[in-house]
């Protein structure tokens, strides 16, 4: 497959903090990769580097078919990206805006048609309004929509979505999709909403302390996925003892809000309820459920504790 964006053991370190540990990540044309890790894990910090917005410490990072980090400035022209907060002149409408980037660009106007563009994402009306009066919504429409001028074969996308309501996340959604498909855009999104990123991703890459811990396709990870047997006890480590030495259940696995899911056993959901109800085991619900990408993510990274973060907001300290 041809590659859009691929890296070699990058690095990258503020002072002696690894935030970036030899990543090596593949994105190939179509593709539309979601990005996933905690706050901390380095998502933020990867697209920098591949925007050249901070200096790499180590490794490559590769924009079509670049022979080094230097040429892939020459490339921009083939990219669309909203990283953090959009810059944008306050007093400017959200069209004045726009024009001056559509400018900047060197896009001409049949290649740009500003009013089309704000209507893409859900701006149509508001066109002649400040941007400084603009919700943070709004704001993350008008970066969105800046990231698709010029229809962009590569989108770097980080956090997209923050700030949108349901029907603003499903719009965007919707736009991302027919960008992929009517356009072949390829696409490089992170976002905290994995339910969300479920719904786009057909490739993701799982990031955890620095470190590119695994990438899979969507089909894979569908196909890995299990069913199993839910349930919400009162008394876990009872429950479990119950299902290992009287049913014979030994995949056996607790998730981080407490409940206990049960693979691969042989027994009925009513003679397992049964048991742990005999057995003096409290059960507070019981459901058959699928594994999803937040229980594959969590398993693949341990159930660590969600107030751990990774290297990136320490970094972020360390430059302040």
């Amino acid at each position: 497959m041809e590659k859009v964006l691929y890296t070699c053991d990058l690095c990258k370190k503020y002072g002696r903090n690894e935030v970036l540990h030899k990543v090596n990540l593949t994105v190939n044309k179509g593709e539309i990769y979601g990005l996933v890790g905690k706050n901390g894990a380095g998502k933020t910090t990867l697209m920098k580097l591949v925007l050249l917005l901070e200096s790499i410490t180590d490794g490559e990072a590769f924009l079509f078919d670049s022979k080094s980090v230097a040429d892939n400035r020459k490339l921009f022209s083939k990219l669309g990206a909203l990283i953090e907060t959009p810059a944008f002149y306050p007093y400017m409408s959200a069209t004045q805006n726009l024009e001056y980037y559509r400018i900047l660009k060197g896009l001409s106007k049949s290649e740009c048609k500003i009013d089309e563009l704000l209507g893409i994402v859900g701006l149509s009306r508001v066109g002649e309004k400040k941007y400084k009066s603009f919700s943070l919504g709004m704001k993350q429409r008008l970066g969105i929509a800046l990231a698709l001028m010029g229809k962009p074969e590569l989108l770097i996308l980080d956090e997209p979505i923050n700030g949108l309501d349901p029907v603003g996340i499903k719009e965007i959604r919707d736009v991302l999709i027919r960008y992929n498909k009517e356009y072949g855009t390829t696409i490089l999104i992170s976002s905290h909403i994995l339910s969300e990123l479920s719904q786009l991703a057909t490739k993701y890459g799982f990031l955890h302390r620095g470190v590119l811990m695994e990438e899979i396709t969507a089909a894979d990870i569908a196909k890995k996925s299990q069913s199993c047997l839910s349930i919400t006890v009162k008394n876990v480590e009872d429950a479990k003892r119950v299902l290992k030495e009287k049913l014979f259940c030994d995949d056996v696995r607790e998730s981080v809000n407490g409940e206990l899911r049960i693979y691969n056993c042989s027994q009925e959901a009513n003679i397992i309820t049964r048991t742990l109800t005999n057995n003096d085991i409290d059960i507070y619900s019981v459901s058959n459920v699928c594994d999803r990408l937040e229980d594959y993510y969590l398993n693949l990274i341990g159930h660590e504790n969600e107030n751990d973060h990774g290297g990136e907001e320490d970094a972020e300290t360390y430059q302040r």
